[in-house]
């Protein structure tokens, strides 16, 4: 299997832990990023294309859109976010590289980082926004949408989060991440096992089409459990 993957957001905590497990997995053979600044990670796999206005996607170099799977990682918190601009950065920047990709290759998996509560007819801002892109996204003609709804994520590999206080909680929770995890029922998951489970998107055929921590954590270990 040779299959080459386009990651978004891989600056970040959760885009960074797919990239390494890209990096290291045989079945990838070559990783595109688009970034808004470098990523600092030299390796053969790794083609890197900077966007400094990373709103227009019309002139992406064929490359980048001859690809098997885009796991599109980005995202900011919506802490101190008016619901305009948190709109334009979730679901505007997400919709406008998605459809020019289904447009070009609609035999493209899309793997779609939401969050644990998305919901279209939220109250909570953020949650309803994310929910109006993954209804959008599933309209478009792509091979398949694979939503990914995490709660709890916990940093692996050293990696940190571009949030500062989140690296704090982080921090506090890591000794006590075995526990944690046994007592929530497998309902905990790390950057590798999301990682993990976005290849294993390419890999698996029958898993479901959306996924919280404890789907995340089985596809990522066990392709068998489908």
């Amino acid at each position: 299997m040779n299959y080459k993957v386009l990651i978004t957001g891989s600056t970040g905590m959760v885009g960074k832990g797919v990239l390494y497990e890209c990096m290291d997995h045989p079945a990838i053979s070559g990783i595109l990023l688009l970034n808004r600044r470098a990523v600092g990670i030299d390796h053969p796999k790794i083609t890197e294309l900077i966007l400094e206005q990373f709103d227009d996607f019309s002139q992406l170099p064929a490359e980048f859109l001859q690809v098997d799977a885009c796991f599109f990682c980005m995202g900011i918190s919506a802490l101190g976010k008016s619901e305009q601009e948190y709109t334009r950065i979730t679901h505007d920047i997400t919709l406008n590289l998605a459809r020019k990709l289904s447009g070009e290759n609609p035999e493209m998996l899309f793997c779609y980082v939401s969050g644990q509560g998305t919901n279209a007819n939220s109250k909570t801002m953020w949650a309803r926004v994310k929910g109006v892109t993954e209804q959008e996204l599933q309209q478009l003609p792509f091979k398949k949408v694979v939503l990914f709804r995490p709660g709890f994520i916990q940093p692996r590999r050293g990696i940190r989060s571009a949030t500062g206080w989140y690296n704090l909680i982080y921090k506090i929770s890591t000794p006590f991440y075995p526990l944690l995890k046994r007592l929530s029922g497998n309902a905990i998951t790390n950057t590798t096992n999301v990682g993990l489970a976005m290849i294993n998107c390419l890999l698996v055929e029958n898993h479901p089409m959306l996924l919280d921590n404890r789907e995340i954590n089985r596809l990522a270990n066990s392709a068998s459990n489908f």
